[in-house]
């Protein structure tokens, strides 16, 4: 048996995913999707605004406009928001609640740092939800993270459920990471590796994973459907912001120095440090 202490503590890393938030056209639509097949739950209701998360956290926010043009998949923005079960059974759990829902899904994966399976919510915007394997299982010989797209075992994972039921999104569970489509990877380097401050775990072709404290990713960008895409256009459906919770408030300060530096506008408040990446996301950055 695996100890639990063999897995990655997100609550310890300087740098990790909070909230995210999405423009949508149909808010009750999109946020039903989110409760129903995700089992996340209202924690507050603004108008146009809704915000679903657990346990009094919020994980995602959804502002809805209908006057939004649709998403355009090939344009810079999200490739897919990455809900983080805190168990295999969880997972597993999970994987029976939406095949017997009959929800479409778009792939499996096994990445030998996580176990993964795709979706999307009915505006397009993507979901991964995975569980993590051991930290242990993550490296080579050289100590280099290792990641792959292999196919999943499915019905191993299943058998991990041990005949338990999905009862709603665990109260550990958490947006592990966001994976963005950008434009350029090379740019996204100099914004989320060098102002940030983020780490280069892992790359794929057309792909850098961005990690911190030594996960495998809490960010990530690739270019496999929108190569030399530029500002994503304001009045259009899809990623809006990304929230990165800060365990150092210097940090802050670090990376605020950091933008000015780069020439990139940054806005301090209360809340904190609210950044923009090269195509127009925003990044805000609170400790």
């Amino acid at each position: 048996m695996t100890a639990a202490t063999d897995f990655f503590d997100m609550t310890t890393a300087p740098l990790r995913i909070g909230t995210v938030r999405l423009k949508v056209r149909d808010l009750d639509a999109v946020s039903t999707f989110y409760q129903t097949m995700l089992g996340l739950r209202p924690i507050e209701s603004h108008g146009h605004r809704f915000t679903l998360g657990i346990g009094g956290t919020p994980l995602l926010e959804l502002v809805g406009d209908p006057k939004l043009a649709p998403l355009d998949p090939r344009q810079a923005g999200l490739f897919h928001t990455a809900f983080l079960m805190p168990t295999r059974a969880d997972l597993a759990r999970w994987v029976a609640h939406v095949a017997e829902a009959r929800v479409p899904l778009q792939g499996a994966s096994d990445h030998i740092v996580s176990e993964a399976l795709y979706l999307a919510d009915p505006e397009g915007n993507g979901i991964e939800v995975y569980s993590d394997r051991p930290v242990s299982d993550w490296h080579g010989e050289s100590g280099e993270i290792r990641m792959s797209t292999d196919p999943l075992d499915l019905q191993d994972l299943l058998q991990s459920a041990e005949g338990t039921e999905w009862s709603g999104f665990p109260e550990a569970g958490s947006v592990g990471h966001v994976h963005l489509q950008v434009g350029d990877t090379a740019e996204a380097d100099r914004f989320y590796r060098d102002v940030l401050g983020l780490d280069i775990a892992a790359r794929y072709p057309g792909a850098s994973f961005y990690g911190s404290g030594g996960y495998h990713h809490q960010l990530a960008g690739n270019v496999w459907n929108s190569r030399r895409a530029s500002t994503r256009p304001e009045g259009m459906a899809g990623l809006e912001a990304v929230e990165i919770l800060v365990r150092d408030a210097m940090n802050i300060t670090a990376i605020a120095v950091r933008a000015d530096s780069a020439g990139i506008a940054s806005t301090r408040n209360a809340d904190g440090l609210t950044l923009r990446d090269p195509w127009g996301t925003a990044i805000t950055l609170r400790n």
